[in-house]
């Protein structure tokens, strides 16, 4: 099934994304950090879509989708970005990943019949989320109150990202798919700059050491960021676009495999079997595709 296609590769994407925010947000700024990655991603969209894109589908309502998508997806980065810093990916990321509930209700709750193997499969996904994130809490080093502020972050981005990616899908929809993928990044965009002026007191301007060290890093991030929900949201205009969204939330069990591998976090030994889950659970939904 296309759209599971589209949600495996955005879980890629975002996986190697989420590992580089790991790296970076290690007292880095937040806002700074996250304002240039979302305007990257806007300004490798920006030309394309305005060349190939039909604005002349773009009626209101996609219009507004598109924007309370950018709004929800700001808040989900927000969340994202925070939680990274303060804990470490293992703790982090399976939170994050667990908004496909989320997904699949609203699906029914618009009228599709979601059968019972659909419900068991993302059960599974978000069922192993849950036995990573124990698993690891239990072994954890994270002072309790850290924890416990990384975890309010992290629910806040998965439940940001869970709207973001069915506003999205409508917006794509109702309208364009190419047009409804800008609409949302320049809102988020401009959501994140107005918080950056308020909180910042003036006109953003990252820290120079960050852009001289990091400004390919983060470039890199911003591409990714923008293919990963560029694919979310224009799975709207296929079948089943929910499965999208969440096969997309793989991007945690990836995010902890490469971390693991790469920045030598460890994985737990009942880690593997949440992550074997996950898998399955991804498998499943395939299947049924």
């Amino acid at each position: 099934m296309l759209a599971l296609t589209f949600g495996i590769t955005a879980a890629c994407a975002w996986a190697v994304h989420d590992l580089l925010v790991r790296r970076l947000s290690q007292g880095t700024a937040i806002l700074p950090m996250l304002l240039t990655v979302l305007a990257v991603g806007s300004a490798v969209l920006a030309l394309p879509v305005m060349a190939f894109g039909d604005w002349s589908q773009m009626t209101p309502a996609a219009a507004a989708a598109g924007a309370l998508s950018g709004l929800a997806y700001a808040f989900g980065m927000g969340g994202l970005y925070k939680a990274f810093s303060i804990a470490p990916v293992r703790l982090v990321a399976p939170i994050l990943g667990a908004y496909p509930m989320l997904s699949l209700g609203i699906a029914g709750f618009q009228g599709r019949d979601i059968g019972l193997q659909e419900w068991l499969a993302v059960a599974a996904i978000v069922g192993g989320i849950a036995v990573v994130a124990l698993a690891g809490r239990a072994e954890d080093k994270v002072r309790s109150e850290d924890a416990l502020q990384a975890i309010l972050w992290a629910v806040i981005g998965s439940t940001g990202f869970g709207l973001a990616f069915w506003l999205g899908q409508e917006a794509a929809r109702l309208g364009a798919q190419l047009p409804a993928i800008l609409v949302t990044r320049l809102a988020a965009l401009m959501v994140v700059a107005g918080v950056a002026a308020l909180v910042m007191r003036g006109f953003y301007r990252a820290p120079r050491a960050m852009l001289n060290g990091n400004g390919r890093l983060l470039a890199m991030m911003g591409v990714l960021d923008a293919l990963a929900l560029g694919l979310v949201t224009a799975s709207g205009g296929l079948d089943f676009p929910e499965y999208a969204a969440i096969a997309a939330s793989l991007f945690g069990v990836l995010t902890i495999l490469l971390a693991w591998r790469i920045l030598g976090e460890v994985v737990w030994r009942w880690q593997w079997l949440g992550i074997g889950m996950v898998f399955a659970g991804i498998a499943a939904l395939s299947v049924m595709g």
